[in-house]
Order: C-alpha cells, then structure tokens, then sequence
C-alpha cells in the first residue's frame, strides 16, 4: 500500500472516511483521558504521601472524582474503537469486495482468463485478511501519533530530563519497526502469491478432472499441488516466525527504554533533585509514549495480508479505471450489418487476429475457420465489444461498436462461447439466464437434441446441477447450451463451436437450425473446423487472410 494509510482506502469505500474521522476522534478522547488520569494520580499520591494531615477520603473526592472519570472515559474509548473498528471493517471489506467484483466482470476475457487465480484467491480469503489492519493496526497507528507527542510534551513540563531520554529512545522503536517490516513485506508477498498460484492450479485441476478421470491421469498433477501447498506453508511459518521474533525484540526495547526514565527519577529522588509530583506523573506517562509505538508493531504483521490483497483489489480496480468506457448510441433500428476492418488484438506472440476484415451480413451464414490460436474467437468478442480492438475497426450498421451501448447491443445478440456458463440451479433457470423464451421451446430442444436429454431425466426441466453443469455429461451440457441459445430469438448469432461434443446426427440437426435462424434474417457467425459445419456456411472467413466463396473452398478442402 502506499504508506501506512492508503489513500485509494479512503476512495472507493465510504465506511472507511466515516471509521477514519470517528477513530481520530476517539483517539484524541483517549489521549486526553491518559493525561489528565496521570496528573490526578501524581497529584493524589504526593499529596498522601507529603500530607500526613490530609490522608482522608473527604480531602480528596474531587480528584477521586476526576480520576473516576477519566478511567471510564478511557475504558468507553477504548472500547468504542474496537466495536467500531470490527463493525467499520466488515462494512469496508464488503465495500471493497463489491467494487473488485465489479471491476473484475468488467475486465477484458483474456485479462480475466488470466487473473482468475488471483482474483479467486482475493475476493474469498485476501481481502478477508485486511479485518486486522482496520479494526487493530489502524487504530493503533492513530494513537501512535497522537498519543507520543501529547504525553512526552506534558513530560517536559514535569521534568526534562525524562523528556530527554524519551526524545532520543523513542526513534528506535520505529527505526526496528521499518526494518522489521521491510523483510516481513515480502514474506506477506510471497504467501498470497503461493496462495494465488495454489488456487489457479487447483481451479485447472478441477476444471481438467473429468478429462483427467477418463484418462486414467487423475494422480498425475498431486505432486504439484503437494509441492505448491508445501511452498505455502513455508511461506506462511516464515512470516508467523518473523512476527514473533519481532515482537519480542519491540517488547524487549520500550521494556528497556522504560527502565532507563525509571533509574534517572529514582537516583534522583533519592539524591533530593526532584520533587515527588512531577516524579510519579512522569513515571506514569514514560510507558505510555513507549505502549501506542509498541501495539503498532505487534499489529503490523497480522494487517500486512489484509493490505497485500488490498493492493491487489487496487490493482484491478486500476484496470477498471484505465478501461474505455462503453459508447451510449442506442440507433432506432438495427439491421444487423457487422463488418470489421484491419481488426488486430495484441496477445503474447503478436497480434490475434492480426489485420482481419470481414462483412457478417443478414441471412446468412458466415463460419470463420483457421489456425488454432490465429484469434477466431476474440474476433467475437471484439465484436461483442468485450476485447477493444488494438488496430482497426468492428462497426455495426455503420457504428463503432465502442459507441453503443453495451446493454442495449447485448440485448440483440446470442452468444454461445467455447466454455458455456451454466450455474447451479435447475435446468429450467438455466434456460432462462438470458431472458424468457421467445420461440416454441418443444421445437428448439428437438433441434438441438436437448429433448432426448430431458426424456433420461427423471425430473425434466427440475433436474438441479451443479456449478458449471457438474451432473451433466459435456454433450448434454452442450446441448443444454445450445438450446439456451436458440431459445432467445436474438438477430445477432456468434457461436464459437456450437457442434463440439455432439454426435453426427445430433450436429446435422443443429446445423439445420442454424440455417434456419439466417433464412428468417438472422446474422450468424460461427467459429468452426469440421467440414460439415464448413458446408452449411454461406460464406466462410479464414481468420488472418482473405475472404473467399464457401463452394470454392469446399472443393479446395476436398469436401
């Protein structure tokens, strides 16, 4: 983070000003009670003890009083902070929660592709750990300074000399904090990291494990998984052994820093050079200079988790920021002419696509087909306008698709990607995650071969699964898919593979719907390699080339 309070803290979550201004209050409340209860106490035990005549209860009620008062002061202070520290961080980490899980969907595919690791690892257990940073380190860190300055300048004015032995002690508790920090930083760092890099691979553990089962490869990749919990805990030891070698050292440093104050007032006292007041008030207050410096370093390393996620869900938050945002064009009517020209994406080996141009027009059928990784499918994202293209164009009707609103395109288009999203829940809600049906819904799952599926479940459209499907094979999922897709009656079709994981038969059919959607005026794109899928193309795209007649590249396949 930068520095102890982050600014960017402040920003994005309101609970987090409200707590800030609230925690200085009470804090100045407190130091305000610490002093006068010292003063009292100084001024009640060497009246006592030099006034033989005044030892009752009656001669000094009105600083009983006060000390009584300044004690529940403290105590309620004490206590408010630390109720509203935990209420304040459970609002500010739920703040910051929703704001990186807004930024995070808003993120480019293949941004997010990428992050989804860390950003799991962030959003369930990171951000969590930023609770101790707000309800203990900060708090402590507001008292540090207030606190000292306050307590060392009523010192002085009882005695000096202990205010000089203070004035140069007291820079070494921070000078061993910094150093201590410094080396227990990149211990913080390098958990999340190891934490981050465990969930990726076993998110792709996961996700793989059917794959991985029928192969008989299930067992392959626990050595990994063993090896990256094993680097955790290492990790996680290494910064829990540093944080309480570092305590120590800190308990052990204002211990002796105390004791030099408590040698020179008492060597004094018993040579006659100071008075008894001004004695036990500074001996009061020595610790207490010492007890705010001391509690920041102790609460250092629980927060410093919390603020490396932070500076992570700052990171994306960034991205979000840096992201151009969507046009607001709504046109009266769209006709549903895309054309894309001179379309490049940068990936890690270049550009995919790299200065691509097609026209996907009404009625027709276009299938783009090419090389593995040549960037098939981020030419429909870039006309989604989720990927903003790094070179050329995608317009719609004549429109940069980044001047139309997003909601409002959307709401015209289909997509079907590689890796449908299904979500736990029935197939029936499934369906309708795009929105109620608009077509006869008996005659889109007989197309897509989805009804033969619902005939082998005993509970239909009832039937519940799982997170991505979990309960469905890959062909029934795909179908399932499918049939959401064609369900919609959108004019804009851009499917990515819609016949994978389907049989032959199954695909014909399928591929007979599709048709079907463009002889009504549908614009259908497609990304697809298998030949027949290539036949039922009315015009077919080689990504990264040229576009050509369908029949003429048919026979040049020797379809």
């Amino acid at each position: 983070m930068r520095g102890p309070i982050d600014p960017r803290l402040w920003r994005y979550s309101h609970a987090a000003r409200k707590y800030l201004v609230l925690s200085v209050a009470l804090s100045v409340l407190i130091t305000a009670a610490i002093i006068v209860s010292a003063l009292v106490i100084g001024a009640l035990l060497a009246g006592i003890i030099t006034e033989p005549g005044e030892r009752t209860a009656e001669s000094w009620t009105l600083l009983l009083s006060i000390l009584g008062a300044a004690f529940g002061i403290r105590v309620v202070g004490v206590w408010l902070q630390a109720r509203l520290g935990h209420r304040s961080a459970s609002h500010v980490v739920a703040d910051l929660e929703g704001e990186a899980l807004a930024a995070a969907v808003g993120l480019e595919p293949r941004e997010l592709d990428s992050r989804r690791g860390e950003l799991a690892t962030v959003l369930t257990r990171g951000i969590g750990d930023l609770r101790p940073y707000l309800s203990g380190y900060l708090p402590a860190l507001i008292l540090a300074v207030i606190v000292p300055p306050a307590v060392l300048v009523v010192i002085a004015t009882q005695d000096l000399i202990s205010a000089a032995i203070i004035g140069v002690t007291l820079p070494l508790i921070p000078l061993f904090m910094i150093l201590i920090g410094l080396l227990t930083r990149g211990k913080s760092r390098s958990t999340l990291e190891a934490m981050s890099t465990l969930s990726s691979q076993l998110l792709d553990l996961l996700a793989g494990l059917p794959t991985l089962r029928a192969l008989g490869r299930e067992q392959g990749p626990q050595a990994r998984v063993e090896e990256l919990g094993d680097a955790h805990r290492r990790t996680a030891m290494s910064a829990l052994r540093i944080a309480f070698l570092s305590s120590a050292v800190l308990e052990l440093l204002a211990t002796l820093c105390v004791a030099l104050v408590a040698v020179s007032i008492g060597l004094r006292l018993v040579f006659g050079e100071m008075g008894l007041q001004a004695a036990i008030i500074a001996l009061i207050l020595a610790p207490e200079v010492y007890h705010p410096l001391r509690s920041v370093g102790e609460r250092f390393h629980a927060a410093e988790d919390g603020m490396a996620a932070a500076e992570k869900v700052f990171g994306v938050l960034a991205a979000r920021e840096a992201t151009p945002s969507a046009g607001e064009r709504r046109p009266a009517r769209l006709n549903g002419i895309i054309e894309v020209g001179g379309l490049g994406v940068r990936s890690r080996d270049g550009f995919a696509p790299n200065e691509f141009g097609a026209v996907f027009r009404p009625g027709s059928v276009t299938v783009l087909t090419g090389a593995n990784g040549s960037g098939k499918s981020t030419v429909l994202q870039a006309v989604l306008g989720l990927v903003a293209p790094d070179r050329g164009w995608v317009t719609v009707d004549g429109i940069d698709v980044g001047e139309l609103d997003r909601a409002w395109w959307w709401d015209h288009i289909a997509w079907l990607p590689q890796r449908p999203v299904l979500v736990p829940g029935t197939l029936r809600e499934n369906l309708e995650l795009v929105g109620e049906p608009g077509v006869d819904l008996d005659r889109v799952c007989a197309a897509t071969g989805f009804d033969a599926v619902l005939a082998e479940l005993p509970d239909g459209w009832n039937t519940v699964v799982g997170s991505g499907g979990v309960g469905l094979s890959l062909g029934q999922r795909q179908r399932l898919a499918l049939t959401r897709t064609l369900v919609s009656a959108k004019p804009i079709l851009l499917l990515d593979e819609p016949t994978a994981h389907l049989d032959s038969a199954s695909e014909a059919t399928v591929l007979e719907s599709i048709v079907r959607c463009a002889d009504v005026g549908a614009t259908v794109v497609v990304v697809a390699h298998r030949p027949s899928v290539l036949a039922a193309a009315d015009v077919i795209v080689e990504v990264g080339r040229h576009t050509v007649n369908a029949e003429s590249t048919l026979q040049g396949e020797g379809i």
